[in-house]
C-alpha cells in the first residue's frame, strides 16, 4: 500500500494519480432529492452487509472502496443513481447492467447499473457487487 503524503490516502499503486483535493460527503449529496440520498444510503447499507466501504467523494463522483476502489457512483439524479462497476471482463449475460464498455487502453469493462428502487438491488445485483467488492479488498 502507497500512502499519499499530502491526504494521506492509501493507494494499492505507488504515485496512484488521484485528487488531493478534500470533499465532504455532505458537498456531494448536497441538493440532491431525498429519493437520491436515500438510493445512495441503502446502496452504502448494502455494502456494508458484505464488509467494510470506504467512500470517497471527488469532484465529479463518489468512489467506493475497500483496500483499492470497487465502485462508482457516477451520476445523483432526482430519482436515481448510476454506479459503474469496473471488472476485468465482460459479464453480459445478466438482466442489472444497461451498458458494458471497455476503458480504451485497458483491460477493464466498465458494468453500468441505474437504481431507481431499493428492491433494484436484488440477488443478482448483490452478486456483482461482491464480486466488485472482492476486487477491491
Amino acid at each position: 500500500m502507497w500512502t499519499c503524503p499530502l491526504c494521506e490516502r492509501e493507494f494499492t499503486t505507488t504515485n496512484q494519480v488521484h485528487s488531493c483535493r478534500d470533499r465532504e460527503l455532505s458537498e456531494a449529496l448536497n441538493g440532491k432529492t431525498p429519493h437520491t440520498i436515500a438510493l445512495f444510503d441503502h446502496l452504502v447499507d448494502e455494502y456494508l452487509q458484505i464488509d467494510g466501504v470506504k467512500v470517497y467523494p471527488t469532484k465529479s463522483m463518489i468512489a467506493l472502496g475497500a483496500r483499492a476502489n470497487f465502485a462508482y457512483v457516477t451520476q445523483l439524479g432526482k430519482n436515481f443513481i448510476d454506479v459503474v462497476f469496473p471488472f476485468k471482463q465482460v459479464y453480459d449475460d445478466n438482466l442489472c447492467f444497461s451498458k458494458i464498455k471497455q476503458v480504451p487502453g485497458t483491460d477493464q469493462f466498465n458494468h453500468y447499473f441505474r437504481m431507481y428502487f431499493k428492491e433494484d438491488i436484488n440477488d443478482e445485483v448483490r452478486k456483482y457487487m461482491r464480486m466488485a467488492w472482492e476486487s477491491g479488498v
